[in-house]
């Protein structure tokens, strides 16, 4: 049976998303870690924000899925948070998840004791299984039974990962000089990783390296920073039509992005492109940096209240219809780039 949505009354947009889900959703809070002590079941946490385009797979393919919604309300308790409006929720169970698997993301899922202490985690999981990773609901089946018949593993894998994430939320800020050698050694490093082809640092996918650039042009490695700032501005990545920046590339050409566009990325990208304008000259980079800020006023300004955090990747359910052309729509089709579903990616300059 579904129990009841808790959603609904919520004011993140990424929460409100969820609140028709057949999911028995809480909010994080106390409420939902006394069911799960209540009723000793271990705690499903999911975290993801609004303009996620996997959290939005994710979504469709699993918790809008009575099957895989009936196991969860059985075996969990499901508590949803908006990482955008918990950073503090997120950050902890990010560094477990990490910690657990050598990488992050969102959409996060993470499975919890009714104290809140994590045994285990990832990122998305498909409804079948695929790319060598387990179905959603093989992953829900294999953690609830290992937590109903092996709960002193569990136990000491929750206790395993609650010390590597104290281990590292201990971890001071060194107090050793900024010394030249210090800076060199970082030049350095960004050479190792550097494509001499297309710009940024190192292999797909790539995201909009912006402190990198800064660092490089105030260290007078202009060669390097020149060539990331030329690649992201190509288009895909940068948005030839409506300015901004998508969040990142997923090949390493910065042509296909993921859609959805960050303020935070935007606001970091353009001091970028105007310092490299005032060290290289280019009066590219200005444009660039004009056309974001623009951006920035006309969609993420809300009178009144400030700047909105993010941008959704999808347009009626599909990623980057928005952003993306069919010959005959306008664009000049000699700058079109294959895409998917038919539709094309701009890339190259326009008048």
């Amino acid at each position: 049976m579904f129990g009841v949505n808790r959603l609904a009354e919520e004011t993140s947009p990424y929460l409100l998303q969820h609140a028709d889900n057949p999911v028995d959703w809480f909010p994080w809070g106390q409420e939902a870690r006394a069911r799960a002590r209540a009723e000793d079941r271990p705690i499903l946490l999911s975290v993801g924000y609004s303009a996620c385009h996997w959290c939005h797979v994710m979504e469709h393919e699993s918790f809008e899925d009575a099957e895989t919604a009936r196991l969860m309300n059985e075996r969990f308790v499901n508590v949803k948070v908006d990482r955008e409006e918990r950073p503090d929720v997120d950050a902890v169970y990010m560094d477990a998840v990490v910690a657990l698997s050598g990488h992050g993301g969102w959409p996060m899922t993470v499975f919890l004791t009714p104290e809140g202490e994590p045994f285990f985690g990832g990122t998305y999981y498909p409804p079948e299984p695929r790319h060598g990773l387990p179905s959603f609901k093989q992953v829900l089946v294999a953690v609830s039974d290992a937590y109903r018949e092996r709960r002193d593993d569990v136990r000491r894998q929750a206790r395993a990962l609650v010390e590597a994430v104290q281990l590292q939320s201990e971890q001071r800020p060194s107090a050793e000089p900024l010394t030249q050698a210090v800076l060199e050694a970082a030049v350095r490093g960004l050479h190792s990783q550097f494509d001499p082809e297309w710009g940024g640092f190192g292999s797909a996918p790539k995201f909009p390296p912006a402190s990198a650039v800064e660092f490089l042009l105030r260290r007078g490695e202009l060669d390097l920073a020149t060539k990331t700032l030329d690649g992201m501005a190509l288009g895909g990545m940068y948005d030839l039509v409506g300015g901004g920046f998508h969040r990142y590339s997923v090949d390493e050409r910065w042509l296909v992005p993921h859609f959805e566009k960050m303020l935070y990325d935007n606001a970091l990208l353009v001091p970028a492109y105007l310092h490299g304008w005032a060290r290289a000259g280019d009066e590219r980079y200005r444009t660039v940096a004009t056309q974001t800020i623009d951006y920035m006023v006309r969609e993420l300004w809300i009178d009144g209240e400030g700047f909105a955090s993010s941008q959704d990747a999808d347009t009626d359910g599909v990623e980057g219809t928005t952003y993306t052309w069919a010959p005959g729509e306008g664009a000049p089709e000699n700058l079109l780039e294959p895409f998917e579903h038919g539709r094309s990616i701009l890339r190259g300059e326009l008048d």
